[in-house]
């Protein structure tokens, strides 16, 4: 399947959602703020968001000090999938998370950026452009087993203003769950 949505060195779409903490939030204020966001689609059912919820939790942590952000995004249709309903968001990021969580009900933000999958994250530069697409490591399953850390190198060639390679990678999980 060809991939569609932003290409490498574009602008990312700029968005307009409602977050968990009852805000709305627009990536063009996280732009005023940040060196760098990581747009990162996900939700709360699918067995890999959950393998790799902790290592994202890890990565905001070590990377917010710098001028980083993970923002989470959940297009899933919620009707086919009960569980990622807004209520249901609310309820896993009191729990756990230390970045924002949006809900894309139109999934129209998914589209524009090109989502696939959950986890499927897009790194952006404080001028807007998408600088890296994909996956977060190489090994979903086992944390400790993992070679190469595609995002979290991203993230680093970013901050310090070199080229990030690779650009992309093919991002492993679920498929985002689109309405009929």
């Amino acid at each position: 399947m060809e991939k569609t949505g932003t290409p490498i060195g574009s602008y990312a779409p700029d968005f307009e959602l409602p977050g968990i903490d009852d805000k709305v939030h627009h990536l063009s204020r996280y732009l005023e703020r940040y060196r760098a966001i990581c747009v990162v689609f996900m939700c709360n059912h699918c067995p890999y968001v959950q393998l790799y919820l902790d290592r994202l939790i890890e990565i905001q942590a070590e990377f917010q000090e710098q001028g980083f952000t993970l923002i989470g995004i959940n297009a899933n249709d919620a009707f086919q999938y009960p569980e990622d309903s807004f209520e249901n968001m609310k309820n896993l990021a009191a729990d756990q998370l230390n970045f924002p969580y949006l809900r894309d009900t139109t999934q129209d933000v998914a589209r524009c950026f090109g989502a696939t999958k959950t986890p499927e994250v897009y790194l952006i530069d404080n001028a807007g452009i998408l600088r890296y697409s994909g996956g977060i490591d190489d090994n979903p399953q086992e944390p400790e087993a993992v070679r190469v850390h595609y995002l979290r190198d991203a993230i680093a060639c970013l901050l310090q203003g070199n080229t990030i390679t690779p650009e992309s990678t093919d991002a492993v999980g679920c498929s985002v769950k689109w309405r009929n």
